[in-house]
């Protein structure tokens, strides 16, 4: 199951909206995830894909056809 996509804190980059580091740092907070502060983006994307119990594939799927991904604008 794949997140929804939030609506707030995100960063436009040219046709890609970007979700913020300071954003998954508090999602991962509210998730009960610790010693992630010097991970990076990624990193965390990925911790965040296994707590919520689907595949850490952020960045490593060059097709992918999971629609509904909280992360797939950014991967993509």
């Amino acid at each position: 199951m794949h997140s929804s996509r939030p609506t707030q804190h995100r960063e436009n980059k040219g046709d890609v909206m970007k979700i913020t580091r300071t954003v998954l740092m508090e999602k991962a907070r509210a998730m009960g995830l610790k010693g992630l502060s010097k991970k990076r983006k990624h990193e965390l994307i990925h911790a965040i894909q296994l707590a919520e119990g689907n595949r850490d594939c952020f960045g490593r799927i060059p097709d992918c056809g999971i629609e509904d991904c909280l992360f797939r604008e950014e991967c993509i």
